[in-house]
């Protein structure tokens, strides 16, 4: 997510005005309205779950799942940032996104969010199958209608959060299984169980920016930070045994299952530090070992599926 050095709107006040913007300039702008680093995992997330669930390898299948779900994410981003624009424009590292910072109008976000949402669930209905078409749509409508609202009232968001941000690998499962099987429930837990140390230490960088704009995040009610060191580190060490089921379900090998211990242990390492000091730039250590540790778990998974 970009960061600004804008100044701080007080509250209550309304976003800047929509300035004139070029052509490359408002094309910019729809495309920060989809969060494309998120959307982007989202769509490598359930192209791994697919590929290890397909029973044969479908080029054409799964270009037609990577863009269906990358149109329902890049929706539900924007329905995110239209929910939030008041928010977004009292705090630094947001304040420049496109709607508080005025290079984009409310109408303009709310068109392009449903058309893209609309245009990608009915593209999974028809091109992949109804089942994958709804858990992208559950995981669209509790993204923008359970976990939106609920940050601004309780730090449990976190992990209602986490149910539409692992959803995409259930997805996936279904696209290539057309069930809602054992497999493709542990490939959501695992989701499920990293996004709580990443938005833990996330929470705690931020920790000021947030109670700005109005977030209850478990930092809101944790001044020493003791109970976010907790938390992060407990979910690393539940990680660790849950990432291992693929390979005791037979989805994996015990290959696998080494190299996620492996990738678990690194991840652990700076959470054990954060646990001891609570700097900021320990929260940032483990922040960025919670965004290389999945993708590598990911690609993990593939090179053990193919050789």
């Amino acid at each position: 997510m970009s960061s600004s050095a804008s100044a701080v709107r007080p509250a209550g006040t309304r976003p800047a005005p929509q300035r004139q913007a070029s052509p490359p300039s408002t094309l910019r702008a729809y495309g920060a309205l989809t969060k494309p680093g998120i959307t982007r995992l989202v769509v490598v997330t359930a192209g791994v779950s697919w590929f290890l669930g397909a029973p044969e390898f479908d080029g054409l299948a799964l270009i037609n799942l990577l863009f269906g779900t990358a149109l329902v994410a890049s929706g539900a981003n924007a329905f995110n940032q239209i929910l939030e624009r008041r928010a977004d424009a009292l705090m630094r590292r947001t304040a420049d996104r496109p709607l508080p910072s005025g290079r984009l109008g409310i109408a303009e976000a709310l068109i392009f969010s449903t058309a893209l949402s609309f245009i990608g669930v009915v593209h999974l209905y028809f091109l992949i199958n109804p089942l994958t078409a709804l858990v992208v749509l559950v995981s669209l409508l509790s993204y923008t209608l359970v976990y939106t609202p609920m940050k601004k009232r309780t730090w449990w968001a976190t992990l209602a959060g986490a149910v539409p941000g692992a959803l995409p690998a259930l997805a996936g499962w279904a696209a290539a299984t057309h069930t809602l099987s054992r497999d493709g429930w542990l490939l959501f837990a695992i989701v499920f169980v990293w996004q709580m140390p990443h938005f833990f230490a996330l929470g705690w960088m931020y920790r000021e920016d947030y109670a700005r704009g109005g977030f209850r995040l478990l930092s809101s009610i944790d001044p020493t930070g003791a109970r976010t060191a907790n938390q992060t580190l407990l979910y690393i060490l539940l990680l660790l045994p849950v990432s291992v089921l693929p390979a005791w379900s037979g989805l994996m090998s015990w290959v696998y299952a080494a190299g996620a211990l492996a990738l678990g242990l690194a991840f652990m390492a700076p959470a054990i530090t954060l646990w001891r000091d609570l700097a900021r730039g320990h929260a940032r250590r483990v922040f960025v070992a919670s965004i290389l540790y999945l993708p590598a778990l990911l690609a993990l998974m593939v090179v053990d599926r193919v050789l």
